[in-house]
């Protein structure tokens, strides 16, 4: 097992691959660390109970690794493993979901539309006694009728919004950039003077006077700057500067903006029912925007109409480790799954949630095969304003968006985030069938059926489990009354049976909804990748029987003998004595039937 562990520092972070492989896609190399033995976090039974075959990839590809989880292998970091359905203690099915034939749930439209109603400005947030979040969706005033955390929100980010245009002339030369200007500071217009210095179609809402502010400073240090006539440096002058700076951000925020005697001034047109409706205020609908890049990814504003409250994007980016990403994922694990602090360090995060093995394969503008931010391993960042809420660990392979781990601010949990972000997975998968018509479907990783925190993972419909004996895929509705009699079913063998037809019947629609609503912190997707391999481990395989290896046909697996030099198998027979010859063939022959046939012939299985 110590040198499996080794094999940590061969995987890099950016999963870098071999050479030679099919269509430019690298090699896999990997090597068996046979049957694994640790502790369950599921059923806490405290002995070693979870039995699982391990191996440690130097390199792997999307498409062998597509296929091995397709035969019930999942990754954590760069450490695979495939749970003994019939030994361990909690059998563990891959579970997808077609996203074309996804049909939402009613609490997973109720999601969707809570994140919009928070988005709008219309969900009011409150603590009740015992610290927990309560959703009251109410239409929040943010200039008439109340509000005021609302409107001093809107102001503070009008101020930086100046703040910004400031840097950006001293940048260009319009102000001298050797100074320490002072900061705006946004003011609200009482009622009964909003008609001042107003049209008739419009309403002053808020002032600005960092003109005279900037303007007293210029004065007081007397540095030179390319305005030279006095009346040039006048607070006139510079309102005016500021508002052609601030004339894009108000308009889109559904306001307009004037320099009047020195004063920045905005204004609401009265025509528009959203900005004077005193019941409502200033609300801002949010526009929802994505940037998917294998790049790092530019921060930007999203645009959006005079209803805005909240700027909302999605971020994809390759798997690297980003500090903000692991501060968050420490606040998580530390108020979520009351971690030790010493247990959540860097190294334990990169290890888990950073490091893979997965070969990048890159969009390809002649290959509409691959989508537009490439095949490997992802973060996916969701921000509200700015501010890292949640982050989506994903894979995506030629066939699916496999899920693998989300964390989130505490400080949103009202907002569901284990559920939005599945169904903007979901979506994502639906939206790349465009480009990529291979992708198809969304895996949520194991599906544990002992484990009730598993169970909402099957209310994502319709979905299906994977045969743990033949491979086939099985409709839920089948297989769900089966594992509520045993823990371990060979699924496909009632798939078709009249007794799968009846067995349907026991299947509740509003059981489903029932599973939705046990998971009540909101459970994040793929939960079970939590605990990691490298702790508490035996490999001690004395009860493993010779039945359960012999058989394979191990001819022609690909042995890798050194760097670059690969045999089949029945090449390299001559190079052993008997002893030897049995043993290594036992070895290569547990392999092959954790593999597959196709996959032992195909990736390179080192003798290391």
């Amino acid at each position: 097992m110590a040198e499996a562990k080794k094999k940590r520092g061969e995987s890099s972070t950016s999963g870098g691959g071999g050479g030679g492989g099919i269509g430019g896609r690298g090699e896999s190399v990997v090597t068996d660390c046979g049957r694994q033995k640790s502790t369950c976090g599921y059923c806490k039974s405290g002995a070693r109970t979870s039995i699982s075959h391990g191996l440690w990839p130097q390199s792997l590809t999307v498409d062998d690794y597509q296929a091995l989880i397709d035969r019930g292998w999942r990754r954590s970091g760069c450490y695979l493993y495939k749970p003994d359905m019939e030994k361990t203690c909690c059998p563990s099915y891959t579970i997808r979901l077609k996203t074309s034939e996804f049909v939402p749930s009613k609490e997973q439209v109720r999601v969707s539309k809570r994140m919009q109603r928070f988005l709008d400005g219309t969900l009011d947030v409150k603590k009740t006694n015992n610290g927990e979040s309560c959703n009251i969706a109410t239409e929040s005033p943010v200039v008439d009728g109340g509000g005021k955390d609302e409107t001093d929100q809107f102001m503070h980010f009008l101020s930086e919004q100046i703040n910004n245009s400031v840097q950006v002339c001293m940048k260009s030369g319009e102000f001298p950039s050797d100074m320490q200007l002072p900061k705006a500071s946004i003011k609200r217009v009482v009622p009964a003077k909003r008609n001042l210095q107003a049209d008739k179609s419009e309403e002053l809402i808020f002032s600005c006077s960092i003109a005279f502010q900037i303007s007293a400073t210029l004065r007081r240090l007397k540095k030179d700057f390319q305005h030279t006539e006095s009346s040039e440096l006048s607070p006139t002058t510079i309102a005016e500067i500021l508002a052609s700076h601030s004339k894009q951000t108000a308009e889109a925020l559904g306001l307009s903006v004037r320099a009047c005697n020195g004063h920045i001034n905005f204004y609401s047109l009265t025509k528009q029912p959203d900005l004077t409706d005193p019941r409502r205020g200033i609300i801002s609908k949010t526009a929802l925007t994505t940037n998917i890049s294998n790049e790092r990814p530019l921060k930007r504003s999203c645009g959006a109409r005079e209803s805005q409250r909240h700027r909302f994007e999605i971020r994809l980016k390759q798997s690297s480790f980003d500090y903000e990403e692991y501060s968050l994922y420490k606040k998580y694990q530390l108020t979520v799954h009351n971690d030790a602090p010493d247990d959540v360090t860097e190294s334990s995060y990169k290890r888990f949630l950073v490091d893979t093995p997965l070969t990048y394969i890159p969009p390809n503008d002649n290959n509409a095969a691959v989508p537009p931010c490439g095949f490997g391993s992802f973060h996916q960042q969701y921000l509200v304003d700015g501010k890292l809420i949640a982050v989506g660990v994903v894979d995506i392979l030629p066939k699916c968006l496999s899920s693998k781990y989300l964390f989130w601010d505490p400080d949103f949990a009202f907002l569901s985030l284990g559920k939005f972000s599945a169904l903007q997975e979901i979506k994502w998968v639906n939206e790349s069938q465009l480009r990529c018509p291979s992708l198809q479907y969304y895996y949520l990783g194991y599906y544990i059926h002992s484990c009730s925190k598993m169970r909402y993972k099957a209310a994502y419909r319709p979905s299906e489990l994977l045969c743990p004996s033949r491979y086939q895929w099985v409709p839920y509705d089948i297989s769900k009354p089966l594992l509520d009699r045993k823990k371990y079913v060979i699924l496909s063998d009632y798939a078709t049976s009249q007794n799968g037809e009846s067995l349907l019947l026991n299947v509740l629609d509003s059981h489903m909804e029932d599973q939705e609503n046990e998971a009540t912190n909101d459970v994040l997707v793929n939960e079970d990748e939590m605990a990691e391999f490298d702790s508490d481990f035996s490999d001690d395989e004395s009860d493993e029987s010779d039945s359960e290896t012999n058989g394979a046909n191990v001819s022609n697996v690909l042995i890798g003998v050194s760097a670059n030099v690969h045999r089949r198998f029945k090449d390299l027979r001559h190079a052993f004595d008997q002893s030897q010859r049995k043993f290594v063939e036992s070895q290569i022959q547990r392999y092959v039937r954790a593999v597959g046939t196709e996959l032992s012939e195909k990736m390179v299985y080192s003798l290391a």
